[in-house]
Formats: C-alpha cells, sequence, structure tokens
C-alpha cells in the first residue's frame, strides 16, 4: 500500500500566525509555492493560507496586507491527512472536497505536505488528471 508519506513532500514551508500577509506573500513568491502551513507558538499546524486568500479575501476587498495577519485569514480547520494514510484515500479527498494540497501530519507535527504535483510525480498521470478535473468541476 502507497502511503501519504511515500508520496508527500517534506520541507514544508510555514509561516507564523503572528506574520502579516506581506510577509506570506514574499515568502510564497521566494519559493514559487501557492500556499504555506500556519503554525503557532507551539509550531503546530494551525491552518493553511494561500496565495489566493491573500488576493480574494485581503487585497480585492481593499485590506492592507501588511495590517492582516495569517491568523486572521487562513482556513483554521485544513483538512490533514496522517501519514501512514492510504494515498488512494488521500487523493479521494482532495478530490470530493476540491483541494489542491493536503498538509501531512504524525500526531500534532507537521511532517510534510501532499500537492497535485506530487500526486502526478508518485502516482501518475491519470490520478493527477483526474484530481485536476475534480478540483476545477463546477
Amino acid at each position: 500500500m502507497t502511503t501519504a508519506r511515500d508520496i508527500m513532500h517534506q520541507g514544508v514551508e510555514t509561516i507564523s500566525a503572528h506574520e502579516t500577509l506581506d510577509v506570506a506573500a514574499k515568502r510564497m513568491r521566494d519559493a514559487d509555492i501557492g500556499a504555506l502551513a500556519v503554525t503557532g507558538d507551539d509550531g503546530g499546524l494551525q491552518g493553511v493560507l494561500t496565495d489566493r486568500d491573500i488576493v480574494l479575501r485581503c487585497v480585492a476587498t481593499g485590506h492592507d496586507p501588511g495590517a492582516v495577519r495569517a491568523a486572521e485569514l487562513m482556513d483554521g480547520s485544513p483538512v490533514t491527512a496522517a501519514a501512514d494514510d492510504d494515498a488512494g484515500s488521500v487523493v479521494a479527498t482532495m478530490s470530493s472536497r476540491r483541494i489542491r494540497r493536503v498538509p501531512v501530519v504524525e500526531g500534532s507535527r507537521l511532517v510534510g505536505i501532499i500537492s497535485e504535483a506530487d500526486i502526478a510525480r508518485h502516482l501518475g498521470p491519470a490520478e493527477a488528471g483526474a484530481l485536476a478535473t475534480a478540483i476545477r468541476a463546477v
């Protein structure tokens, strides 16, 4: 059985819940990614913040990204996968919930993240295509 641990990538980019969105946007730009895991003071996962969140829920509504903190805009109840979860069930969850990435945890510790690219790299183009179609479905 292929697990979440088998297909995730480590080295997840994180940002403190207390950091501002302008810092988050620069970190995403510099790392060429579309999301950051938001962590609390204890280093535990508190949520996920995407580039889309910053644009649509901050900039487009006239707020100053330098004045809004990650904790104010993050999805505070992200879908996660346990490291030992079956990869197929993770992909099914991503498809049904229409999400592009899933943080992977062991207990409360963030150990990786699974993105659409990870699905394509490890499970192949058919799985990746089906996921992309599900995410973009109206």
